[in-house]
């Protein structure tokens, strides 16, 4: 968040709670003064945009503080990741603005961890558990409740560390042995409940190979890595509140282990905890995510109606407008549900400045100039963007026939309505006043063509021309124009908080949440265009070239309208 000192006119920023916490610990110098955060995506979906706020705070506050900001992927469970994934964090990453200082994998520390845990092993710390999921999931109580001890916790150190050897080959059975922490059954903290460490998994890992057979437990793999690598703040979203407890415990081991016990609090990962991101009629749920994308109910990952950030980049969200948002909502101790309205605000915002003004029509209807010469064409000038003079101008043909919206003409109009209907003026942008003068319908009463008369002296630009009337529409010429698919979208989910609905969250998806227009007309000038580059349709909203266009076939996803339309639609 920013705010404006009127005194010297300089732009100042407020501080999260979390960089007044890292203030803190540099004011009493922690960490020799040393700033080090990381992110640690596990590889096993695409990023969304509640990833987007836990980047822009972990890169933010290094880059704010000097410090440097590493990449690490939890890759701990292959059954669920691969390289594509990665891929794809590392792009997403980029487009969001950000630079890492190092890239790492928990795979790195395989060797590390195995060490570690055959310490803790030998120190009658950890114990091999042949109980069933079930049957540890039962013996470790309630919140309310004591668990009981595993009939396998007193198992000799010499069996354990057989059996361990045991779990890390081919031939051990998935589920049939667990490694477990022996810590403390009767923890009202449930994670302190012999927290398991290792599982096994038959899987080739995506970077390994088939060199382990037992993988580390999230819990028991994070903080050692954020140890290894030095980092001086562990920054995490709500949930992992109640692991902190166990993640120091596993330091204070780990220290231990490696002979720094004397100095525990030197050089010690600081966690802090913020709210997650949620939006409205949006899921964040990687579970869920997949099954839109396994069972196609979604065009994969990059649908512009999916909350993943390369969903959002294709359909047309900037970086800097999700960046801004992120900073808009800030960052606190408490759950919140965000208006996912507010997210297309700071798009529009971002987007006015930037996004270069053509001319398109969605529902087109023909318009012939009857007084204008058979044959003749004239170049209109078009201003880029009235928000940056230097985007400069570009020129669109005008000629006898052209296409104009269905729903800029009116038969019979009522008083207010200031678009086209007979006996009537209207401004055609960056061209000429005309009268309608009539129209010709079907045999079911549909209009097919409108009929109207240019006044030769109104051309925009000329001097005298600057005669008001109410209304101005856009257009392209009927000869000069290339025909597009236009696909708009509309919320991905029919109520507010999907999340929080007990029904099967397939039920509550919005059937109507696209629309694909494949008799839409832009003006030539498009045919320059790329994905990436930022459009505002006159009149309708912000667009990007979709990567489907091919030669011939330009395809266009509606990013955002000009306005709000939502909240008038939900309450009507």
């Amino acid at each position: 968040m920013t705010t404006i000192d009127n005194n010297t006119n300089e732009e100042k920023r407020s501080l999260s709670f979390v960089e007044q916490l890292v203030e803190e610990d540099l004011a009493e110098g922690k960490n020799g003064g040393r700033i080090q955060t990381r992110f640690p995506p596990e590889p096993n979906g695409y990023l969304h945009i509640g990833h987007a706020k836990a980047i822009c705070m972990d890169f933010g506050v290094a880059e704010h503080y000097k410090g440097v900001c590493n990449l690490r992927f939890d890759d701990t469970n292959p059954s669920k990741e691969n390289t594509e994934y990665v891929e794809n964090i590392l792009n997403d990453i980029s487009w969001l603005g950000f630079r890492w200082g190092s890239i790492y994998y928990a795979s790195d520390y395989f060797e590390k961890l195995w060490d570690f845990a055959v310490w803790m092993i030998k120190k009658g710390l950890a114990y091999v558990d042949e109980q069933t999921s079930e049957e540890i999931a039962a013996q470790k109580g309630t919140p309310t409740t004591p668990g009981t001890a595993s009939p396998y916790r007193d198992r000799p150190v010499e069996e354990n560390l057989a059996l361990f050897n045991k779990m890390n080959t081919a031939e051990a059975a998935e589920g049939s042995m667990v490694l477990r922490a022996k810590l403390d059954m009767a923890n009202p903290n449930m994670h302190f409940r012999d927290p398991i460490m290792y599982r096994i998994i038959q899987i080739p890992h995506h970077r390994t190979g088939t060199k382990w057979h037992c993988y580390p437990m999230y819990d028991f793999a994070h903080g050692q890595s954020d140890y290894f690598e030095g980092v001086t703040h562990s920054i995490c979203t709500l949930e992992f509140v109640p692991h902190r407890p166990l993640y120091d415990r596993f330091v204070d081991f780990l220290k231990e282990y490696d002979g720094t016990a004397d100095n525990l609090h030197d050089n010690r990962p600081r966690q802090i905890e913020f709210n997650r991101l949620n939006l409205t009629y949006t899921v964040m749920s990687k579970r869920k995510l997949h099954t839109l994308v396994d069972e196609h109910l979604v065009n994969g990952w990059d649908d512009p109606r999916m909350p993943t950030l390369c969903g959002m980049r294709r359909r047309g969200y900037s970086p800097e407008s999700i960046r801004n948002f992120i900073d808009s909502i800030g960052y606190t101790k408490f759950d919140a549900l965000n208006d996912v309205a507010l997210l297309e605000a700071s798009v529009r915002e971002d987007l006015n400045r930037k996004a270069t003004r053509v001319s398109a029509v969605l529902d087109p209807v023909k318009l012939v100039i009857t007084n204008y010469p058979d044959g003749q064409t004239e170049e209109m000038e078009a201003v880029n963007n009235p928000e940056n003079e230097a985007d400069g101008t570009h020129t669109i043909t005008f000629s006898k026939n052209l296409w104009i919206e269905r729903a800029d003409f009116m038969e019979e109009a009522p008083r207010k309505f200031f678009r086209m209907t007979p006996g009537k003026e209207v401004r055609l942008k960056n061209a000429y006043i005309v009268k309608c003068t009539g129209c010709t319908k079907d045999a079911e009463g549909n209009i097919t063509e409108i009929r109207a008369e240019y006044d030769a002296d109104s051309k925009s630009g000329m001097p005298g021309a600057d005669r008001k009337v109410k209304g101005t529409l856009h257009w392209v010429s009927a000869d000069h124009c290339l025909k597009a698919e236009v696909r708009e979208y509309d919320r991905l989910f029919s109520i507010e908080n999907p999340s929080a609905d007990e029904r099967d969250f397939r039920e509550l998806l919005n059937p109507e949440s696209l629309t694909v227009r494949t008799d839409c007309y832009v003006e030539r000038y498009l045919a320059e265009k790329k994905p990436g580059d930022y459009l505002q349709f006159q009149r309708t909203g912000y667009f990007m070239l979709d990567p489907d266009t091919t030669e011939g076939h330009l395809v266009f996803n509606k990013t955002v309208g000009l306005k709000d339309t939502w909240a008038k639609k939900a309450k009507a």
